[in-house]
Formats: C-alpha cells, structure tokens, sequence
C-alpha cells in the first residue's frame, strides 16, 4: 500500500516522539532538559542502568550511545512492537487521530507526479539565481546592496530575480524538458482565460525560495520592483507541495539554530527573517502571507517551548499579536507557550537593526512579554474600571478568555497572574485565606483515629483524596478487563495522575493496547506490575466495585466504568469552577459570587446522584436512584442479556426487574 504525499509527515508532525517513547522508557529527569525537546534515558533496546539513549523531540530522531539504535517514531514502534512498516504507521496514526488513507492504485503515480513538481520547482530556483548575476537585475541588486544583505546571505537564502517578460521561466524550463502543465501545477506559471500558452506568474521581482523543513523548495515568495505594483509581496498558490498554513519560512535552518540554544523568533515577513539571521539570529520564522495558524503554532512548539512573535509596535502589529493570543489559549500546556516582543512604534527588526544595531534587538527580545500579560494589556489598556458594573465586565472578558485554556495547571496559573494584576489595579484587597459564608468558623475538628489516618482518604492529598479513589478504581477495572483499553484509549491518556502506582499501571494498561485475549493480557499486567494490582486490589472500595468482582461481565464493567470517568470529569469541573470563583474573592463577598459557588457544589451533587427525572414518569430503581422509565427498561434488558449468556436462564421479553 502506498501512502499518499505528505501524509508521514503529517503523522510525525502530530505525534512528538517523546511521546511514543516515552510509554517504554521512564526519562532521566536530572539530565533530560524537556523545554529544548530533549530527553534522555535508558535504552530500551539493551540491558543499561546510565541513561544514553537520546530523543531528539524537535528533529523527530533517537539514538543510543550504547547499542547505537536510531530512528524516528515509525522506526521505533516497528522495533519495540514487532511490527511491519504499515503496522507501525497504523499505530501511530490511531493515536494521532488520523484516518488510515484507503487503499489508492494510484498513488504511486501521485507521489511520482510530486517528485515532477518539485523537480521544476528546483529548476526554477537555479534559473532565478541565474538571473540576479544578468544586467537586467541591476535595480534587485542595489536593493539588496542597501537592504545589508551580503552575497553569502544571497547563497545561503538562495535569492534570485524574475525578469519583466512574459515566459522567460516557460520557455526556459520548457527546453529542458519540463512539461507546461507541470509548470502551472507547481504554481510557477499561470493559464491566461483565453487559454493560451501560460505565463510566468513571477515577474519583475526579487525572488525568495520557500523551503520545507528538510530543505525542499516547494514554492517562492516574490517582492516587485515596481512601487506601483498591486502587489508588494507575491507567494506561490495552493499546491501538491505548497499548503501555506501549514509552513514557515526558514523552517529548517531555524530548527538548526533552536536545537544549538538559540531562542525561535517570529517576525512578519521574509526580510525581517533574512535581517536577523545576517545578524546572528539564526533561529528566525515567519509565516507566509497569513495570519498564525494554528498548525504553524504546533510547528513552532516543534522547534522551540518558547517562541518569541516579535511583531511591530503599531497598531497592525498589535492587532496580529493579540490574533496569535487568541488562537494559541486552547493549545497551551505545560512547558509549551509563547512570549512577545513589541518593537518601537513604526520600526520592523530590519528598521531597528539598521537605526541601533544588533544589540538593540537584542534588548527588545530580552524584555519579551508573556502570554497573559499581552492578555491582560488588552483587556484594561485605555479603559477606566471606575464602576462595580465595568469591573465586573472586565472579570467577564478575563474569565471567558481563561476558560479557553484546556489545560487545568495552565488555567489555574493564569487566574492566579490575573487576579494579581487585578489587585494592583484595584489597590490592595483583603488577604487571600479560607473565607466562611455567615461569618462563623468551623469547630476544631476531633483527633482522627489511627485506621483513619492510614485510609487513603486521609493519605491522598486534600481535595483530590475523592479524585484519587475515583482513578484507583478505573485503572483497577482495566487491569480487570483490558479489552476495554482500546475503547477508553484517550480518557486513559487523558488522565490526571500523581500516585507513581497509578503512571505505572496506566503504562502497563497502554502497553496492552488492543489485546484480544483477556487472560493472557491480565496474565502479562500481573508478570509486570503483579505488586502495583496488589495492593490496588487490596483497597475494599476496589475490591468491592461491581466491576471488579465480576471479571466476566464485560458490559457491566463498561457501563461502570463510563459512569466512573463521568463523575470524576464532573468533580474535577466543579472543583474548578470553585477555586475559580473563590480567586475572584476581592474584598466583600457578593451575591453573584456565593450563587456560583452554589450552583458549582449542585453540579457536582447532581453529577454524583446521576440523572434524576421528576414527574409520574419516574420510577425508583432498587439503588434508591429515580430514572425514566424507558431508562429502568433498558437496564434490564441489559442485565436480562448477561444473565443468559452465563446461563442462568431465557432473557425476558417484557423488561422485567431482575434480583
């Protein structure tokens, strides 16, 4: 089977490597520096105690220092699962959510045609280049002359010049035995409406090769000599080679410089990348002719933890800033963000390395901004807050933008940053502690006895001690049935843990994935984390869970661990909204703010209850919990089904109540 242009790559460009390495090895933090993308532990591939197996997450690339193995993320799942090349891609894309492309006879000719195109898109790189050394690009070279840009920045970007005429491109690439349909395919020429001999689509301009990160040219950024051009600035179109939202330009040289230690800075446009990088700053990008999108933020996390958007400091410059803010909230997580650079009102990095030097963008990137201070910039600058009604608007407008963010750490800090800039805007309020609604404290609670004090209620740690008995029991239930690993794949990923026993089990759990025969899986869980099921298994709140003490009914244990994973989402929710609301305690407690904290401890009592139908339609289960009728009904059947197939009888047909 072939597989369609692009597609590995998009696979690796979606599933980091130290994530799919990171399910065999445990990393050793002390030597692993995780913000740079690099990560170092034992090899899983020979019998080692020192960590020199190295991942590489930005290149996409491991190597052991040891056995000297290496490879990318296929390489490595083909090697530690056993597995052919499409089996291995098959995995990975299962847990990049991408569907497997069908089966195509025709894609070999697809992935030839490709290699056509960016054949002439080579050829037409080399002839540009050609052209810049012509008497006819005199007025390109003195504009490069005073734009700074050395001969060997020349080479190295590879900059060339189209020449004014019509078809000097066409009837060069032509003679060489380049098809003309190929020439428009790669977005290099045009069709006239008339459908006459197509056209040079670059004319009279200094040409800028784009390149995708492995070094291929796959389209070219054009700027006219002519000031009176509709156009400044001309990218290539859509093509097999070329998606623009999902490519930077200088991509590759950049992910060299970043992986060196150099900070990944993010301008405007290709000038500002060619100014900086003759100046030292090699680790330069920019998007191409649009707007940050959000594969080019993934792109760039790929490449640096940190980027740095450095944009100008008019309002155009601004207004993109706080695009990117808005696009990247959803994408944020831990170790993973952005910082901006605001540049002098009316200067672009090229503008200021020219007027002060490289020093003096040096400074600007060193006073880069965070994330949420470009946030709260917007939400307050030029505003007065001298009304309960405007302060609460701008509490509204931060909340809204707070809950954007996915990730519970990463929006907990920032209503932390934010509610501290909010009391310096303020003026000092009230000290931050445990508040009582009425104004009455609590009794000294009595002594705990010592059974207590060893439960895991009491271990677990505060407000999570519910959370943690919740997590206990789903990866117990999976350890019972891991036939059910596949279908609960991502909430087991999407787990929040912190007992070392819980990551263990959930590694054993995920190295299980897919398994079709329960035994032998239950048999391989207990031969590797036999000590961790123990003890787990151990806990009466486990060892009770229905679940748990019936291995055999698959359905039941599906059912109750889809109720298990919804509760504890919905207590997590609502502890949330909680300690949100609680952060937003400034001074007096209001109405609005105790009706939250109300309406969030109702949620979570609902969610824990479950659903509860008022009216004649309601029935009361033998549980004590009131459901529909039609729900009650189908229950039954359910259970009627699983009762039959252990033998115990003819399923009923009237949905009746089972003992």
């Amino acid at each position: 089977m072939s597989l369609p242009p692009g597609f590995l790559d998009e696979l690796r460009n979606r599933v980091p490597l130290s994530q799919v390495v990171g399910r065999k090895v445990t990393w050793d933090l002390r030597k692993s520096n995780q913000g740079k993308g690099d990560f170092w532990a034992p090899c899983p591939f020979h019998q080692e105690k020192s960590a020199s197996f190295h991942v590489d997450d930005r290149k996409g690339f491991y190597y052991c220092f040891g056995c000297h193995a290496k490879g990318d993320a296929i390489g490595f799942v083909k090697e530690t699962e056993n597995v052919g090349f499409m089996e291995a891609v098959e995995i990975l894309a299962r847990e990049a959510g991408m569907a497997m492309p069908a089966r195509d006879p025709q894609a070999v000719q697809k992935a030839d045609r490709r290699g056509l195109l960016s054949e002439a898109m080579e050829e037409a790189v080399k002839f540009y280049r050609l052209q810049l050394r012509t008497g006819a690009a005199g007025a390109a070279r003195d504009y490069l002359v005073r734009r700074r840009l050395s001969p060997e920045g020349q080479e190295r970007f590879g900059i060339g010049f189209a020449p004014d005429a019509r078809q000097a491109l066409y009837y060069a690439l032509t003679g060489k035995g380049i098809a003309a349909d190929v020439l428009v395919e790669a977005g290099l020429c045009a069709r006239p409406e008339d459908g006459g001999a197509p056209y040079d689509r670059f004319r009279g301009r200094i040409i800028f090769p784009i390149r995708d990160a492995r070094g291929r040219a796959i389209s070219l950024g054009g700027r006219s000599m002519d000031p009176n051009a509709r156009a400044k600035y001309l990218n290539g179109p859509e093509t097999p080679l070329f998606d623009k939202g999902r490519n930077l330009y200088n991509v590759g040289p950049a992910r060299e410089a970043a992986g060196k230690g150099q900070p990944l800075i993010v301008t405007e446009g290709y000038m500002d990348v060619i100014a900086l990088s003759e100046v030292g700053f090699r680790a330069t990008v920019a998007p191409l002719g649009t707007a940050v999108t959000e594969d080019q933020l993934r792109l760039m996390w790929r490449i640096h933890s940190e980027p740095v958007i450095a944009l100008d400091g008019d309002a155009a410059g601004i207004r993109a800033a706080l695009r990117v803010v808005d696009l990247a909230l959803p994408l944020l997580e831990a170790g993973q963000g952005l910082r901006f650079a605001v540049l002098p009102p009316g200067l672009d990095p090229d503008d200021l390395i020219r007027a002060d030097g490289p020093a003096a963008m040096s400074r600007v990137l060193e006073a880069a901004q965070p994330m949420v201070s470009l946030l709260w910039r917007r939400e307050t600058e030029g505003q007065v807050f001298d009304s309960p009604e405007r302060r609460a608007a701008l509490d509204k407008r931060l909340r809204e933008a707070v809950l954007k963010i996915r990730d519970v750490s990463i929006r907990r800090h920032y209503g932390e940053e934010l509610n501290r800039l909010r009391r310096e805007l303020f003026g000092a309020s009230v000290p931050r502690r445990a508040f009582h609604l009425g104004g009455r404290r609590e009794a000294a609670p009595a002594a705990p006895l010592p059974s207590t004090r060893a439960s895991l209620l009491a271990t677990a740690v505060g407000e999570r001690a519910e959370e943690e008995i919740r997590l206990g029991i789903i990866l117990a239930t999976l350890a019972v049935h891991p036939v059910l690993i596949a279908e609960f794949e991502r909430e087991l990923e999407g787990l929040e843990l912190i007992d070392p026993i819980h990551h263990r089990l959930r590694r054993a759990l995920l190295a299980q994935l897919g398994a079709a025969d329960p035994d032998l899986a239950r048999a391989e869980l207990a031969a590797t984390e036999g000590v961790a099921l123990e003890s787990l298994m151990r806990l009466n709140h486990v060892r009770s869970f229905p679940a748990i003490r019936h291995p055999d009914r698959r359905e039941v244990a599906r059912m109750c661990l889809a109720e298990a994973l919804a509760k504890l989402e919905a207590h997590r929710g609502a502890r949330q909204e909680i300690r949100y609301a609680e952060e937003d305690v400034d001074g007096l407690v209001d109405e609005g703010l105790t009706w939250r904290l109300a309406q969030a401890n109702l949620a979570r009592f609902e969610a824990e209850r479950g659903v509860q139908i008022e009216g004649p339609e309601a029935v009361i289960a033998p549980n004590g919990v009131a459901m529909s009728r039609e729900e009650l009904e189908h229950r039954d059947r359910t259970f009627n089904q699983i009762n039959f197939t252990r033998g115990r009888g003819k399923p009923s047909g009237d949905g009746g109540s089972q003992n």
